[in-house]
Order: C-alpha cells, then sequence, then structure tokens
C-alpha cells in the first residue's frame, strides 16, 4: 500500500479532478491525506467556513465509512498562491511530515494563476523534500516534519480553466465510484447549486467522466498524466 498525496488549489478541485479516484484508492486500503493549498475564498457565495464546512462534507462522501480521509489546507492566499522558496517549502514540510510516495496535483497547462502556481510549487518542493539539512516549517495538522524524503512519482490531474480537451496518459478506470464523486462535488453547495453560473458544472464532470470512460471501453473513467516512465509487472491490471 501507498502513502498518497492529494494536493488542491482550493476545495473542489481535487474532487472535480480525481474524485472517484481518490474512493477508489481509498477502498484499496492506500493512505491518503487530501491538501488544499487555500481556502478559496472569497468567491461570490461561499466564506471560509462554509467552505471548510463543505470540505469536511466532501472528504467524508470519498471515505470508507470505517476509515475517515484526513483533509489540511495550508493557508496559502487565494488568488495569490505565488511561487516561491516559502511556498515550496510549505509543502516540502507536508511531504516530509506525510512522507509521501505518491503525489497528485492539477495539470499545469491551465488559465488559474492558482493552478498553475500549484503545480510548479509541488513539482519543485518534491525536490526540496529530499535536500538534507534543510529545514522546513511543521504543516498544519502535524507535530513535526519528518525525515527528508522522495516521491517516487507526481502524477497530473485536470482541473483545468482552459477549454480544452485532456490528452491523459492514463485514464483511471473509476466505474464503481462515480456517485461518491458527484456526492462529493455536490457538497460544495455554495459553490455549484447556489451559484447560478456555476450550477451546470456537475453535468460537465459527468459527461466527462462518461466520455472518458468510453475511451478505455468502461462506465466512467478519470484521466491523468505523467511525464515519468510508469513501471507494470505485467498486463492484468490494463484494460
Amino acid at each position: 500500500m501507498a502513502r498518497i498525496l492529494v494536493i488542491g488549489p482550493h476545495p473542489d478541485d481535487a474532487e472535480l479532478g480525481m474524485g472517484a479516484t481518490i474512493a477508489l484508492l481509498a477502498s484499496q486500503g492506500h493512505t491518503l491525506l487530501l491538501a488544499d493549498m487555500t481556502d478559496g475564498e472569497p468567491t461570490p457565495f461561499g466564506d471560509p467556513a462554509t467552505r471548510a464546512a463543505e470540505a469536511r462534507q466532501a472528504c467524508e462522501e470519498l471515505s470508507l465509512s470505517h476509515r475517515p480521509l484526513k483533509r489540511v489546507n495550508l493557508g496559502l492566499p487565494n488568488r495569490r498562491v505565488e511561487h516561491s522558496l516559502a511556498s515550496r517549502h510549505c509543502v516540502a514540510g507536508l511531504i516530509r511530515a506525510f512522507q509521501a510516495e505518491i503525489i497528485f496535483c492539477p495539470h499545469g497547462d491551465d488559465a488559474h494563476p492558482d493552478h498553475v502556481a500549484t503545480t510548479r510549487i509541488v513539482e519543485d518542493a518534491r525536490f526540496d523534500a529530499k535536500l538534507s539539512k534543510v529545514d522546513m516549517p511543521v504543516p498544519p495538522g502535524f507535530d513535526a516534519v519528518g525525515t527528508p524524503c522522495h516521491a517516487r512519482r507526481v502524477i497530473w490531474y485536470y482541473a483545468s480553466h482552459l477549454r480544452a480537451v485532456p490528452e491523459p496518459t492514463f485514464i483511471m478506470d473509476v466505474s464503481n465510484f462515480v456517485g461518491a464523486k458527484m456526492r462529493a462535488i455536490r457538497a460544495y453547495r455554495s459553490q455549484f447549486e447556489a451559484n447560478p453560473a456555476n450550477r451546470s458544472i456537475p453535468g460537465w464532470i459527468e459527461a466527462s467522466l462518461t466520455y472518458f470512460g468510453s475511451r478505455i471501453g468502461t462506465s466512467a473513467g478519470e484521466p491523468f498524466f505523467c511525464r515519468e516512465a510508469l513501471g507494470l509487472t505485467g498486463l492484468t491490471g490494463m484494460i
């Protein structure tokens, strides 16, 4: 089993991009940590307390009943996420404290500056986390920073603001976890149900699941991109 860190710029990005995969990986017994770079506020119909409650509910929807997922917020300023040494070390401290083996973050080709910055930060923080004799800050939700470590993989999910069709490296079959993903997305009522401009987004997400599932011959799929080679031990897990 792996220790898997899923990082989103704002609460709801990870759910939109890979919520069903999070539920799938949790069901397989992996240890997951969800981390939001910011609180996502201000938004037209949200506020920090509401958004935090929605994020907790969404996390519950993706969890096993007997093994709730852990979620932390790194407290960076929404709409002003910057690729800086301080932000890199903030994420590197989290990687060390959690001893992450696999990291998911948004694809870097995006129109939202927070998303673009988050991707750069995570990629560099993966390197920073392995450096010896460099102190890192203790992240929220942890009592101490662990020893230097280097995650085996960074994998990008798609939560893009570009009007573009993803070109994934692989697609995860999430046919059995669509319900969990959609419940998690709808937990963000301030962002979707309460906001007329965004009410159609859950429907778009369901259509995307169907489309990517059709590319691999299943009822639902989530796309991912990886720049580094993925090792296989056989073909039994391939569709």
